[in-house]
């Protein structure tokens, strides 16, 4: 029993770093997820990748596409799919808020991060994306650096 405590981490926090890279946020959502029974006990165990993943509006609900969540170790054949089309979910006023701003141009939205909430939901964070340009990438990066000499030198 203390094993399978330690290897479920309590505080399941999956963040995609390279997204805030990409993209600027313009509204930041947080959804909750369809899940199979293997799937969230994958997620408990941290093994999420959603660099790629993305979300997309079919028939007015919105799905997350390119999450890749890892077969559970100790499923049997009913395991899941790993990159399975998981739906998301939102209240109508949310998702109508969504779908008006994703259809101008140049918009996304995109997988921020996945987290467990208090209850024992897997949740995810969205975010309603632009993409940056190649100057914004270099400020950002500039900006970094400046501020990491700042906090070498102490003040």
């Amino acid at each position: 029993m203390a094993k399978e405590k330690e290897r479920i981490k309590k505080h399941v926090n999956i963040v995609n770093r390279r997204a805030s890279f990409e993209y600027a946020f313009l509204e930041k959502y947080t959804a909750g997820v369809m899940l199979r029974g293997t799937e969230i006990k994958s997620i408990r165990e941290g093994k999420v990748n959603m660099q790629d993943g993305y979300c997309v509006f079919q028939n007015g609900e919105l799905y997350l596409h390119n999450m890749h969540i890892s077969t559970y170790t100790e499923g049997t054949h009913y395991n899941h799919e790993p990159m399975r089309v998981r739906k998301l979910l939102l209240n109508k006023k949310e998702l109508r808020k969504l779908e008006n701003k994703a259809q101008e141009q140049g918009v996304t939205i995109i997988p921020i991060r996945v987290f467990i909430s208090d209850r024992g939901f897997a949740k995810v964070e969205i975010a309603l994306a632009r993409g940056k340009k190649l100057y914004d990438k270099r400020e950002d990066i500039k900006a970094r650096d400046v501020k990491r000499e700042m906090d070498r030198s102490g003040y």
